[in-house]
């Protein structure tokens, strides 16, 4: 009997650890995706841990994935973040993907290696009431959190949500017939609504809503729906002020600043990447050829230091060294994902991935993680049509259908248009292999972490017990122990060189603590010291984001 027990025991474990996992290629919703980052926490407890950085308004709890070995904090980190704009619900399962890979190929040599150096922190999806919307009963395309918001400043909170009226579970368009309106049909596919070119001698002939009604009767449609603020605009660079979605004040929402909080902790964290609308992995970010304005400072340069310079003004594009990082990122990317061509990205006003750069002073990288070819010039929309028929990809335009429209009596109206989420995310058979080459690509770039090491390491007897030591420093990592521009942010440590002679030993020249300035891939600094007495030396030098090294070095 105790046999049978342990066997049905056993059974009902396996069916329960099956149902967490999702049918493979599927979309995965919040119930989905908390079982599956649990069971990864469950299967491997000595490289993973989960813990909640905030639960929503809307009852969802933002997750936090680390894995890595040791003292966690302690090692160079890599942020991987996901659902910085709901549209884009590959991100979240590109995350989850990338964590469980990281996992699974734990104990292969490759990745063994990185997980000794550095840590990964993994942040699925940082609006999950956005996401939610895809998986609802009502499926429209979301950004936003669920804090009530007076969207129009009507003194009235989601007074005027989406309304489904052709009962199709989905939120597209609505076209009405009218001479007033702007918009006709695209020449590239007449399913397209495109604005009249009046250059073109082109006039308006239909006006084009979004599908629902006007509630509030101010002329406009489905302005405040449920919630109100998008975490993609409610960062802190190049913020708008009053701008839509973008919240009352920068990091004003419970979710950005509940990740902002956690990354600002994290000193160690070296490089982000985000999976979301913004992109520099598909074409990189340039830099300004105007060198930014600057002027001497009073820092003191010590051995082998180069003089300081503190920039001054506002800096809107990358530096140019870190450019040179971010081209070499975006080549891997094309080489180990096969992604060819870039997205169209719009430098969202308040987004995630330029604020990880020019004010958290990180590397930050950014990707949908997919895209479809748009030729330059032409509608997206149409390109869109054109390579779903070209991929035998069905249901994903709702023919336009006439309906009765309260708001225009006697008129001809109808609904219709792309079904919600499709041009932001790709059919749902590819996401595994999306998944797997994203994960090729991350560890591809792990392995550029910096670290450093010692090299020269040389004593000289310079005669009556004195002795001079001189060493490198040195990068042997491919990325910069810190971006340039993360020079003169306070959230970026500075790495430092320690030496400690022992009892019997006395500094004669040379700092016991100093500064390491910026070390680019393979680049050194050098050091000398002047030591009275023999014995042992101890050095060690390193910060939180590029890790420690010591040594210890015998004067006889």
């Amino acid at each position: 009997m105790k046999s049978n027990s342990r066997l049905l025991s056993l059974v009902i474990t396996i069916l329960i650890l099956a149902s967490m996992i999702p049918v493979s290629g599927q979309y995965q919703n919040y119930n989905q995706i908390s079982q599956k980052i649990n069971a990864l926490e469950r299967e491997y407890p000595a490289l993973c841990k989960i813990r909640s950085l905030l639960r929503t308004d809307g009852g969802s709890e933002i997750f936090l994935i680390s894995i890595g070995t040791g003292d966690k904090d302690s090692k160079p980190g890599i942020a991987i973040i996901g659902g910085v704009d709901g549209k884009f619900i590959l991100g979240r399962e590109l995350a989850v993907g990338i964590a469980a890979k990281i996992l699974q190929n734990s104990s292969e040599e490759e990745i063994k290696g990185i997980l000794d150096k550095i840590t990964f922190y993994i942040i699925p999806d940082v609006n999950p009431d956005a996401s939610a919307q895809f998986f609802s009963g009502l499926k429209y395309e979301r950004s936003l959190n669920s804090s009530p918001t007076d969207d129009d400043r009507d003194f009235l909170n989601d007074e005027d949500p989406y309304e489904d009226l052709n009962k199709d579970g989905m939120i597209t368009l609505i076209r009405i017939k009218d001479r007033a309106g702007n918009y006709i049909e695209s020449d590239e596919d007449k399913r397209i609504m495109v604005t009249a070119d009046l250059s073109k001698g082109q006039t308006g002939t239909y006006l084009v809503y979004s599908e629902g009604t006007d509630n509030d009767k101010d002329g406009r449609f489905n302005e405040d729906g449920p919630g109100g603020v998008n975490f993609n605009n409610n960062l802190t660079y190049e913020y708008e002020e009053f701008g839509l979605n973008s919240g009352p004040y920068p990091v004003s929402e419970p979710e950005t600043k509940a990740v902002a909080d956690f990354l600002f902790d994290r000193f160690n964290i070296y490089t982000v990447f985000t999976f979301g609308p913004q992109d520099n992995l598909g074409e990189p970010m340039k830099a300004s050829e105007k060198p930014a304005a600057s002027s001497p400072s009073s820092q003191f340069p010590g051995p082998g230091q180069g003089m300081m310079r503190r920039e001054r003004g506002r800096i809107t594009s990358i530096m140019k060294s870190d450019e040179l990082i971010n081209i070499l990122v975006s080549d891997k990317y094309h080489d180990i994902t096969g992604a060819k061509g870039a997205p169209v990205s719009d430098a969202d006003p308040g987004n995630f991935m330029e604020w990880a750069y020019f004010h958290y002073g990180r590397y930050s990288f950014s990707t949908p993680g997919w895209w479809f070819p748009v030729e330059k010039g032409k509608n997206q929309e149409a390109a869109f049509l054109k390579f779903a028929e070209k991929n035998n990809l069905k249901d994903l335009f709702i023919p336009w259908t006439p309906i009765s429209h309260p708001d225009f009596p006697g008129k001809t109206a109808e609904t219709g248009g792309i079904v919600p989420f499709a041009l932001h995310n790709p059919p749902q058979d590819t996401i595994g292999d999306l998944v797997s080459s994203h994960y090729k690509f991350i560890a591809a770039i792990a392995a550029m972490h910096p670290e450093l090491e010692f090299l020269d390491v040389k004593t000289e007897d310079e005669g009556e017990n004195i002795y001079r030591l001189t060493l490198k420093v040195h990068n042997k990592g491919v990325f910069a122990t810190n971006t340039e521009i993360g020079e003169q942010n306070l959230w970026t440590r500075i790495m430092r060189l320690t030496i400690e002679p022992s009892g019997e030993q006395t500094l004669l020249s040379g700092l016991k603590v100093q500064k390491v300035n910026r070390l680019q891939g393979d680049e050194s600094a050098e050091f000398s010291w002047l030591i009275s007495g023999k014995g042992s030396v101890r050095i060690s030098a390193g910060s939180a984001n590029v890790g420690q090294v010591q040594t210890s070095v015998v004067l006889k």
